[in-house]
């Protein structure tokens, strides 16, 4: 099962040949990372459903998603109930009972203690920084950083900290006196090639969403690089193979997530690629930390032997949900912004809601696969409701109960999409359209597999290239009528 790591963009202001031909390239496979979608906040849910697997009759209807204005503001007034609660309780949640956040905290506690003593050891000649690996440095065809020094570094995170406002960061020992006049132009080129490597790496991990980038004005491009960078170094701190001679996983987990708390208290920069995320946490002053964090906890979670490979309750499963995909809505809210009349605040559910309807339908796509690796993301209490055993699972063998709760987890999902669908029309105009398909392409999964007989243990629910062509046209229609 694929965490959503990447995400697609478009202006509304292109004209629909262009639009196409930008979201067909490497479109196959692509996982969107959630665009920010804004909405006014959805009135507080007021029960839960509880009796959804005995009431449920057809699977939803995909073509509800994307209604205009005056279908939204009715649907609001309405009352609907949704399940779960609002989308964003899981912010900051920490799982004190979770193994391995205790194993992280741990190794944090270790790695403060040698910070605050002075006794860090010295990075080996010639390291690589933290989170680039071969794959990396294979896949952009060069080293990240030549010829720039931790002079240079340092130097460059002092001019960016003197162009912050006042009250940004707390000081630093060093101060955020400006470098001299001779040096800003070398040190704001130092920055420039930095954003154009987190380019790079965007590029050959994420085509499509490159692609998408491209689209965007040059800021909205820049700092969605240095965010996905980020995320895409954090993934390669947990999931990259190691040796016995290399530092160990958690240990570099809980360096790494130290380093991005002083980041954003500090502007402490590390390496070169700290910087164009340091320029982006200035531009946009109300990016906060805590969904980095948080997917930093949410990648924790799927650490073999260590994170979690069952799930007792919708409510794990959702916070997982949160942590890997629905962190990323977040952290691009700043960046795309709210229409006219909206801000951050109310965006933020339904750009969650988005990210979890994503990745449950990852989950859902999934399950075959996901058990040939010992994993089985759908919650134990939903199984044992209709009567499913791993075992089951394990043999692959769908019947009429599994079909049942295939059912129910479809219409679930369904309501997390029809929950980021009320906050399209919310979003600023360049973000609606990339939005609109990614819903509307990535909700059109669960129909394939309806169509597969609900069969995701044998068969894999695949949408063709054509299909997400011809849906775009739909979906550019619908946002005509914002």
């Amino acid at each position: 099962m694929r965490r959503v790591t990447n995400s697609g963009a478009a202006a509304c202001g292109l004209s629909l040949p262009l639009l196409i031909v930008s979201l067909l390239g490497g479109i196959d496979g692509y996982t969107p990372l959630p665009q920010p979608p804004s909405s006014q906040r959805i009135a507080r849910d007021t029960a839960r459903t509880t009796s959804l697997a005995s009431s449920y009759v057809g699977g939803g209807n995909a073509s509800t998603l994307g209604r205009n204005a005056e279908e939204i503001q009715a649907e609001l007034s309405s009352g609907v109930v949704l399940e779960g609660g609002e989308t964003i309780d899981f912010s900051g949640v920490i799982g004190s009972e979770s193994r391995a956040e205790r194993a992280l905290a741990d190794a944090r506690h270790a790695y403060i203690s040698l910070l605050e003593s002075g006794q860090l050891p010295a990075a080996a000649p010639g390291a690589r920084h933290m989170g680039v690996t071969d794959e990396v440095v294979e896949g952009i065809g060069h080293e990240v950083g030549e010829g720039v020094t931790d002079a240079d570094v340092q130097a460059l995170g002092s001019l960016l900290r003197s162009r912050a406002p006042a009250g940004t960061f707390a000081a630093m020992a060093d101060g955020v006196a400006t470098p001299p006049r001779a040096e800003v132009a070398r040190l704001e080129a130092v920055l420039e090639r930095a954003y154009v490597e987190s380019g790079e790496v965007t590029e050959y991990f994420a085509k499509t969403f490159y692609l998408g980038t491209q689209l965007m004005d040059e800021a909205a491009r820049r700092a969605v690089w240095a965010v996905y960078v980020w995320c895409r170094r954090t993934d390669e701190i947990v999931d990259a193979p190691r040796s016995d001679a290399d530092v160990p996983m958690l240990d570099e987990l809980s360096e790494w997530e130290v380093r991005l708390e002083r980041l954003w208290e500090l502007g402490e920069v590390r390496d070169v690629l700290d910087l164009p995320l340091l320029d982006v946490k200035i531009k946009y002053p109300t990016l906060s930390v805590q969904p980095f964090v948080d997917m930093i906890r949410g990648m924790l979670m799927d650490v073999p032997d260590l994170g979690q490979d069952r799930y007792g309750d919708f409510d794990e499963m959702h916070l997982y949900c949160y942590r890997v995909a629905g962190t990323v809505g977040i952290m691009t809210v700043p960046i795309f912004g709210c229409a006219q009349g909206y801000d951050e605040e109310t965006a933020k559910e339904p750009a969650l809601a988005l990210g979890v309807a994503f990745q449950l339908t990852n989950i859902l796509r999934d399950v075959g696969e996901d058990t040939g690796r010992g994993r089985v993301y759908l919650p134990s209490a939903d199984m044992e409701r209709f009567g499913i055993t791993e075992e089951q699972v394990n043999a692959k063998r769908v019947d009429e109960a599994y079909i049942a709760m295939m059912k129910f987890q479809i219409a679930r999902a369904r309501r997390y999409y029809a929950r980021a669908a009320r906050g399209v029309p919310m979003l600023s105009p360049e973000a609606r359209l990339p939005v609109q398909v990614a819903l509307d392409n990535y909700s059109k999964i669960l129909v394939k597999i309806e169509e597969n007989g609900y069969d995701n243990l044998n068969k894999r629910a695949y949408v063709s290239k054509a299909e997400k062509l011809f849906n775009i046209p739909f979906a550019w229609f619908k946002t005509l009528g914002i």
